[in-house]
């Protein structure tokens, strides 16, 4: 997910109205703000920390090229099986002038490594060791490689940005946001 998107995270709790209870909604069933799945509206339910993660990815970016940006978010979206994230990156990417081509490689990119530049496929290989950091850590030539492509300040760009759209795909699976939705518009 990206700055200026409201999105949800769960609690447990369904809110209806001014009411709340207990009682988890199942997935597809409500009727509120979080996509009709009976789960909280994150951005309403928890203001200030919605905030600050808007915040924290806003930071991110900074001084990273755009189109990386999106190749960084389309991988960990795909690691993470977030379809909503991957709709609205893809179209983001998309929008900003992405190919298809390298679009429907970035899944693959280990196998097609000719439609990404070596500063994208390093990127691009931190993203997946920093979304699977519970298999393996981040493995140190994988960091390094990273380091050799990335100054210090954009390296910690890239990280907090791997960090930031994990935290975006976490929100939306937990909260059961419905792809093909982009409630930035």
């Amino acid at each position: 997910m990206t700055t200026n998107t409201n999105t949800a995270a769960t609690t447990g709790t369904t809110t209806t109205g001014a009411t709340t209870t207990g009682a988890v909604t199942p997935a597809g069933t409500g009727g509120d703000a979080g996509g009709g799945t009976g789960r909280i509206d994150f951005a309403k339910a928890a203001p200030k920390v919605f905030r600050a993660l808007v915040g924290f990815d806003a930071a991110a970016r900074e001084g990273l090229d755009p189109a990386l940006v999106e190749l960084i978010q389309i991988r960990a979206s795909h690691l993470n099986h977030c379809a909503y994230c991957l709709h609205m990156h893809t179209n983001d990417a998309r929008k900003a002038g992405e190919s298809e081509d390298r679009l429907h490689m970035v899944a693959v990119w280990r196998e097609a490594r000719h439609f990404f530049t070596p500063k994208e496929q390093a990127a691009l290989a931190l993203t997946e060791a920093v979304t699977r950091v519970a298999d393996a850590g981040v493995p140190d030539d994988v960091y390094a490689e990273a380091a050799a492509h990335f100054d210090d300040a954009e390296l910690g760009h890239v990280l907090a940005l791997i960090l930031t759209i994990n935290t975006w795909n976490r929100v939306a699976l937990s909260t059961a946001k419905v792809s093909g939705t982009d409630e930035r518009r």
